[in-house]
């Protein structure tokens, strides 16, 4: 997708399981890297979201594993957040390897626990837009 976020990782050896892959773990901690990183450029700190009373809650995730990634080997991992209606919206990340190869897919679900109140708000699209300096970042242009 061409207004898919980026996010480029290096295999690194202490990252990789008894058979030379990228450990099953560090496909989650890519994920919420890239995540991390996807809400900074929309202009959204993590000290930002704790001011306004909100955090961040996965609520499912799922992971497909599709071609091995071994230490040494450069990643892209992709962030796409989707909203709908409701307290969830979805963010997808693919992680395709250089040569265009899809290694990973992970899909979760989640929501914006309201801090106070500890329940889910009801439209984190709109509270995410409002934080944001540029929203269209995280799809909500």
């Amino acid at each position: 997708m061409s207004d898919e976020f980026l996010v480029r990782f290096r295999v690194r050896g202490y990252e990789v399981d008894t058979q030379g892959h990228l450990n099953w773990a560090q496909y989650l901690h890519y994920a919420e890297q890239s995540r991390w990183e996807c809400l900074a450029a929309a202009g959204i700190g993590q000290d930002a979201l704790l001011a306004s009373g909100i955090g961040p809650a996965a609520l499912d995730v799922q992971v497909k594993f599709r071609r091995e990634l071994r230490g040494g080997d450069e990643v892209d991992v992709g962030c796409t957040f989707l909203f709908g209606a409701g307290k969830t919206f979805q963010i997808k990340h693919d992680f395709h390897r250089l040569d265009g190869q899809l290694a990973a897919e992970i899909t979760s679900t989640n929501g914006f626990l309201d801090l106070a109140e500890r329940r889910l708000v009801t439209d984190p699209a709109e509270r995410l837009r409002a934080l944001a300096a540029d929203p269209s970042v995280i799809g909500l242009g």
